[in-house]
């Protein structure tokens, strides 16, 4: 390498982004003197078997052993791509601890443990990043650090799960139920054999609650969080979602307003004008808006082997761009606020309900008292696909506080008129 400088690397786990970020780095490696003045090698692969064959690693990087990147002072940056809370929680500790800067796509570790770690990055003037934690590939957490730093945000929301974007576009583009849809999901890839984190809001839960951190500066985590997954959505759900003029999307939501922050996972009719939802397939979109940008949308690749090593190689060299410039440790924590997370209960949406009543006079009547006096106004009804003696309502409320809608709930279900009500979904507003 000459009289180049090498500044010296250590992997977790070689994984589908590992491999992926290992790759990129040898493409990259003609570019790096020009780009940051040094090379950056990987010197030390961590993983659990060394035995394993892994195609395109050299196998004489690979370890079973942490000290041996924990307790080797030329390694100066610690990329965690394992997973899980421990043991990757521990090792990020104690590389920080070390004096070591780490790299972390880690969304479960850093949406309950992110005020730990990025304040043990900060005791020891390191730097912490984890662009690819949200979102993948898209350029979403630099940016509210510092693009839009200058700005008092008051909603982030986005579509941040690929693997739910995908079913709910088969399920609107080719009528699929959502069994038919997550089984072609898995065939393809973008569906984990156990896919409950993604269908049932986890996952996106976890990037909301870093997002909101981020933009509000006051800690969100992932149990201040109410998710709400897909799992019960019908090919009658998307029709009546076409029939006025929206799309669904599991949204994730967070709002800071004057009572405190909304932060929250749910399936949503959205209007179709909205950028969001021309989101297809396994794409990714973050909407923000702030006070002085107004409108932004960030879109792209929200999940794979480059997309999310894009994203991790970028914050290698961001970091090795702040060791040439002494400048590490100067971008950590920004939740230097303490605001209040509103219960679910405490927020407010409008909301569209499925019902199976009674065919007979009186029942719509009946179903408008009880909304009425639980302080529910309605927007709009719709009636249609009798079947014998039932007779199909979809409803949309006016905005309402969700411990009001709550209310009418528990009062709608005990009217022998009401046979089900099979579809409650919040739509955006």
């Amino acid at each position: 390498m000459g009289d180049i400088p090498v500044i010296k690397a250590a992997l977790l786990g070689a994984g589908t982004v590992g491999g992926g970020v290992y790759e990129i780095l040898k493409r990259q490696k003609e570019e790096m003197p020009k780009k940051l003045g040094v090379f950056v090698e990987i010197t030390k692969i961590l993983v659990r078997d060394k035995g394993k064959k892994r195609e395109g690693l050299d196998s004489a990087l690979l370890t079973e052993d942490w000290k041996e990147i924990s307790e080797d002072p030329k390694i100066q940056i610690v990329i965690e791509l394992m997973g899980g809370i421990e043991p990757a929680r521990t090792y990020i500790l104690e590389a920080l601890q070390a004096g070591k800067h780490v790299v972390t796509a880690n969304k479960d570790l850093l949406a309950d443990y992110g005020r730990e770690l990025l304040d043990t990055a900060r005791e020891h003037g390191c730097d912490l990043m984890f662009e690819a934690a949200v979102a993948g590939g898209i350029p979403i957490i630099r940016p509210l650090k510092q693009c839009l730093a200058a700005n008092y945000i008051t909603e982030v929301m986005g579509i941040v799960n690929g693997t739910t974007n995908y079913i709910l576009t088969r399920m609107t583009q080719d009528k699929m139920e959502f069994s038919d849809a997550l089984a072609l999901a898995a065939e393809l890839g973008y569906a984990e054999a156990d896919p409950t984190a993604d269908v049932e809001g986890y996952d996106a839960g976890r990037k909301v609650a870093i997002m909101a951190s981020i933009a509000f500066n006051s800690r969100v985590t992932f149990a201040d969080v109410f998710t709400e997954g897909i799992t019960k959505i019908t090919a009658a759900d998307i029709a009546y979602a076409d029939e006025l003029n929206m799309v669904i999307k599991l949204l994730g939501v967070a709002k800071n307003g004057e009572d405190g922050i909304e932060a929250g996972v749910y399936p949503m009719l959205i209007p179709k004008e909205h950028p969001l939802a021309s989101v297809q397939d396994a794409f990714n979109a973050v909407f923000v808006h702030g006070d002085a940008v107004d409108d932004a949308m960030f879109l792209g690749r929200g999940a794979g082997r480059f997309p999310t090593g894009s994203a991790v190689a970028g914050d290698i060299f961001e970091i090795v761009r702040n060791i040439q410039a002494g400048s590490t440790g100067r971008l950590g924590c920004t939740c230097y606020k303490n605001l209040c997370v509103k219960s679910a209960d405490e927020t407010s949406h409008r909301y569209f309900l499925r019902l199976q009543v009674e065919d007979r006079p009186g029942v719509l009547a009946g179903i408008a008292s009880v909304f009425g006096n639980n302080n529910v106004s309605i927007a709009q009804v719709i009636q249609k696909n009798k079947r014998g003696e039932l007779a199909e309502l979809a409803v949309i409320t006016e905005q309402v506080l969700e411990r009001h809608f709550k209310d009418s709930l528990l009062v709608l279900g005990e009217m022998s008129m009401i046979k089900e009500i099979s579809t409650i979904l919040r739509v955006y507003a």
